[in-house]
């Protein structure tokens, strides 16, 4: 049987301890991981391809990608694999792509369904001691879900094309954790807003649009202008892409002192949503 704590208790407190942000999460960590798998297999639930659309839908959307800026734009990477000079050829860049696909996706998932998650669970609002921080957990496991299959198809190109993946691709996952820190803070925010404010449905999505094509995606940073690079520094989407494509194009190790300024940077995310989510539950029960 699933043991729920009661959160109640802090809801309506203004500041709590950073801890909480994962502590909380380990404290429910059995409920969110069976709310997860209930979400997983609902969604592909009756479908006749059942759980490999996770693996289809970004397969097609990387192959319109690939066409629309390799081919028509003739967007081009000159990254150096070690060993094997410069690579410029379509398939690479697929894998190019995709790699930062992948990460942006994690991010993007769970913004985009941000605005709703508290509008499509009314029966579990009034629910005294239900923990409904835990449903932005449930969305970043079921993002991380789809990116461990997106990732592991991944590989698979790269061991096709590329040939072994240096050690550096160790690191990889790593990139993940700000990514997941930034989108926590964000689906808490934005749930609670959501509840309040039903623009945001239509609003959150224009925004991920905008992000993913202001982040260095389907085009190299230095390919932008002096003043536009100097805003995609301060992106930390841009950050966490670049990072992880270098580790697998061409093989280096991330710069750490970034990386960890990115991650206090994102837990501070995290952990003001999470106060302002426990700050605000108490009225969602009056408006839902």
């Amino acid at each position: 049987m699933t043991t729920i704590t009661h959160s109640a208790s802090y809801s309506g407190r203004l500041f709590c301890s950073p801890l909480k942000v994962f502590s909380s999460a380990w404290n429910q960590r059995t409920l969110i991981l069976r709310l997860a798998r209930r979400e997983i297999e609902a969604r592909y639930r009756g479908s006749v391809l059942g759980i490999a659309w996770s693996l289809i839908v970004p397969l097609v959307l990387l192959a319109v990608y690939t066409f629309v800026f390799s081919i028509i734009f003739k967007a081009r990477w000159d990254m150096p694999i070690e060993g094997e000079g410069a690579f410029a050829g379509k398939g690479v860049f697929a894998l190019v792509l995709f790699t930062g696909l992948i990460l942006f996706n994690v991010f993007a998932e769970c913004v985009t369904r941000a605005p709703s998650l508290m509008l499509d669970r009314p029966g579990y609002i009034k629910k005294v001691v239900f923990p409904l921080e835990t449903f932005a957990w449930v969305t970043v496991v079921v993002a991380l879900f789809n990116a461990a299959v997106s990732s592991a198809a991944l590989l698979i190109g790269y061991l096709l094309l590329v040939g072994l993946p240096p050690l550096s691709a160790l690191t990889f996952p790593l990139m993940v954790i700000p990514l997941v820190l930034l989108a926590l803070g964000l689906t808490w925010f934005l749930s609670s807003v959501g509840v309040y404010l039903r623009d945001m449905q239509q609003f959150v999505p224009v925004l991920v649009t905008i992000a993913m094509f202001m982040s260095p995606i389907f085009y190299p940073k230095e390919a932008l202008p002096p003043a536009a690079l100097a805003l995609t520094e301060l992106n930390p989407l841009a950050v966490v892409i670049e990072a992880g494509r270098w580790t697998l194009f061409p093989g280096e190790l991330p710069d750490w002192t970034v990386l960890t300024l990115h991650f206090f940077l994102a837990w501070l995310v995290a952990w003001l949503g999470f106060m302002w989510f426990n700050k605000t539950r108490k009225g969602f029960a009056d408006v839902v």
